[in-house]
């Protein structure tokens, strides 16, 4: 059995990735129950260290202050997270941060390639990482090398705002496989090497760019269902006296669409003043990336809605709003989403958002909460029994809180039976199997689950040669007259 080399912008110890959650449960797993090397930055910062920390199957390096500063919160989040989902207007193109996020995959490939194995495979995850198989093929490296971005591609014009995106898409080209979370990233992405980079579509699905073949297919993220099944519902003081919950739990991000989401609920007891001392909203947001100032503004954007909110329409026993900035441990939040009536998930974009499968695979099947998702998030693609809104609506998104309050219990069942078979078909190991499978060779080509539907690339072939006749034909390689 081949070694699968997991490289990632941060790595756990396994024994903690169970309480991180997402991602990281899955490359944990991969680590315990099979030959593995998992590689990446530890999450220290600091000057004096150059070699990489080898404990057993994980292997970590550092960051120096000016990698850290850069790098990560520089290029990673301050450049490609907010064009990736869709905010142009916080995207700091003029900072010069690129020549360090390039030089930090050069570095961290030095590194690792030392220790490859001629028959490694080598699975490298997210935006962080975009150039490293680049950097390992100019090191010889000639083992099969896939990539998964966990965050939603952009439409192809966006990502053309990147000043340095052909560079990106070299660095894409470098792999053998691109894994994307939906159909709809995976559309756009071949739009953008067919539109932007004059790449071409092959008879086998895959895309010929600069001089190499790659493949893009949708592999959806799950989650460890049973990590969920189990949960209690416990009776916190609100359900004591009755009074029903709307859970939400997101990063503090402005992707998450936190305002939008308070706005609302703000709405809603506004339009439906019945509810008022009948309904809490409990947002349990924990600070992440706190050195960029776009979440400095969130913050306080949040803090000042909520004050309004609660100061509004709260009593002395009531407070509409429970705001909480921190985590909390991942089996108290199992218990909250089974204890929740509705699970709020609207993000303004999402790659996927596994609160919304999680809170899925919490409820009690004989009595279970709703789920409000946004169309924005990967999910929507997959869950579609939920009640699927636009979270710029914020009249709408409070009607639909009225809607799923008064939702009677056959229809309660009737959704989420049919949610949870969908969240158990597409859990953490099917999504891991599919991709390892796939990188590895093992699946057959004809095998249609999991690539690109025909529809997809007949749709790139159709949008290449009509937006323009002489994009279409440099892209097959031919002189235009």
């Amino acid at each position: 059995m081949s070694r699968i080399v997991l490289v990632s912008n941060r790595v756990l110890d396994p024994k903690q990735a169970a309480q991180a959650g997402g991602v990281a449960v899955a490359l944990a797993d991969i680590v315990r129950t099979r030959p593995a090397l998992w590689f990446g930055w530890s999450g220290d910062v600091r000057d004096d260290a150059t070699t990489p920390h080898i404990e057993g199957k994980i292997a970590t390096v550092a960051l120096t202050e000016s990698e850290h500063e850069q790098y990560y919160l520089g290029y990673s989040n301050s450049v490609l997270w907010p064009v990736f989902h869709n905010r142009l207007d916080l995207a700091e193109f003029e900072a010069g941060y690129y020549e360090q996020y390039e030089n930090v995959n050069k570095r961290l490939a030095s590194l690792l390639a030392p220790m490859l194995k001629p028959d490694d495979i080598i699975w490298v995850h997210d935006y962080h990482l975009i150039p490293f198989a680049t950097e390992l093929r100019k090191l010889g490296v000639k083992n099969s090398v896939g990539f998964y971005l966990h965050i939603p591609f952009p439409p192809w014009q966006t990502f053309m705002a990147i000043p340095e995106h052909e560079k990106l898409a070299h660095g894409l080209a470098a792999y053998d496989l691109v894994g994307l979370q939906t159909k709809a990233d995976v559309s756009n992405l071949i739009d953008y090497m067919t539109n932007g980079v004059f790449g071409r579509v092959v008879p086998d699905g895959r895309i010929r760019l600069f001089d190499r073949l790659v493949r893009v297919a949708s592999f959806p993220i799950g989650i460890d269902v049973e990590d969920f099944a189990h949960a209690k519902r416990k009776s916190p003081v609100v359900q004591g006296r009755g009074v029903l919950r709307m859970i939400g739990v997101d990063r503090l991000d402005y992707t998450k669409g936190l305002p939008q989401k308070f706005k609302a609920f703000g709405t809603f007891l506004e339009k439906y003043p019945r509810y008022r001392r009948q309904v809490v909203l409990t947002q349990i947001a924990p600070p992440t990336r706190e050195n960029v100032g776009a979440y400095t503004d969130i913050r306080q954007q949040l803090e000042s809605l909520a004050g309004s909110i609660n100061g509004r329409y709260g009593e002395i026993d009531w407070v509409p709003i429970h705001y909480i900035h921190r985590s909390a441990p991942r089996r108290r939040l199992a218990d909250l989403y089974r204890s929740s009536r509705i699970g709020m998930v609207t993000p303004l974009r999402d790659g996927m958002n596994l609160v919304a499968k999680e809170f899925v695979a919490a409820q009690d099947p004989a009595d279970p909460g709703v789920l409000v998702l946004s169309r924005f998030a990967g999910a929507a693609e997959e869950l579609e029994e939920a009640m699927i809104v636009n979270p710029y609506s914020i009249d709408a998104v409070a009607d639909v809180m009225r809607d799923a309050l008064e939702m009677g219990l056959e229809e309660r069942i009737a959704r989420h039976r049919a949610l949870m078979a969908r969240v158990r078909r597409s859990d953490v190991g099917t999504w891991c199997r599919s991709f390892l499978r796939a990188l590895e060779g093992l699946r057959d080509d004809d095998d249609p689950r999991g690539w690109p539907p025909s529809e997809l690339i007949e749709q790139a072939l159709r949008k290449l040669n009509q937006s323009n006749p002489q994009r279409a034909m440099a892209g097959r390689g031919i002189a235009p007259v």
